[in-house]
């Protein structure tokens, strides 16, 4: 079944702990906690101290998502704070860090993942592969909300999908950026089982009907 996971860059941060108590009733599976740093991404937006309340808030899964330099400074830190799953960029750290990061996640009892930009090729995933819960193909440029899909990474997706199926089948193929119930279809389709969505889901008045649009779009 396609999971749905909305994100948390699109909530109302003054009402946060009741949006996500909207998404949670409206059949969520996961929460997607955006954490940028202003270096690997031009934005700011939040932290660990965000990352523990919402841990105190809610039980739902929470999937952050660490567009930050040099992650593997911190993967300890926000596992800490309460995150279940922690996803961080291949492009934001040296090779031995990247293993060192996947390494202190899972001493944590965590899940982990990488996500890769659209310029990204698959090929820079094959190394780290086999350890991951998790994959994140972004179709926009991280850093910022509310971009257009780029229909160009849908290949991509695919060839992860194929190489996941071969090397690492449990592992979870996730989406982010643009994804609303036109293109949920076709990230499905290239073989995504996870779908993060912030407008589409927070923007919205009925956010049951918008979960359950994209998730059977």
């Amino acid at each position: 079944m396609t999971k749905i996971a909305p994100s948390i860059l699109s909530a109302d941060f003054a009402n946060l702990k009741k949006d996500v108590e909207d998404v949670r009733l409206a059949g969520a599976d996961y929460l997607h906690v955006d954490v940028m740093d202003g270096l690997f991404v031009p934005n700011i937006s939040i932290g660990i101290p965000v990352v523990k309340s919402l841990r105190r808030a809610t039980d739902m899964f929470l999937d952050v998502h660490l567009m930050i330099d040099r992650p593997h400074r911190y993967v300890k830190e926000f596992c800490q704070a309460g995150a279940d799953l922690v996803v961080f960029h291949v492009e934001a750290d040296q090779p031995q860090d990247i293993f060192a990061a996947i390494s202190l996640i899972k001493e944590q009892g965590k899940k982990v993942g990488l996500s890769v930009k659209p310029r990204s090729p698959a090929s820079v995933l094959v190394p780290y592969i086999h350890l991951l819960d998790l994959v994140l193909v972004m179709t926009v440029e991280p850093g910022f909300g509310g971009q257009s899909f780029m229909h160009d990474q849908l290949p991509k997706i695919e060839e992860i999908h194929n190489m996941l199926k071969d090397l690492n089948p449990s592992c979870e193929l996730e989406v982010d950026g643009g994804v609303d119930p036109t293109t949920a279809p076709l990230v499905k389709a290239a073989g995504a089982n996870v779908l993060v969505a912030g407008s589409a889901i927070f923007g919205k008045a009925d956010r049951a009907a918008a979960i359950e649009a994209i998730r059977k779009a």
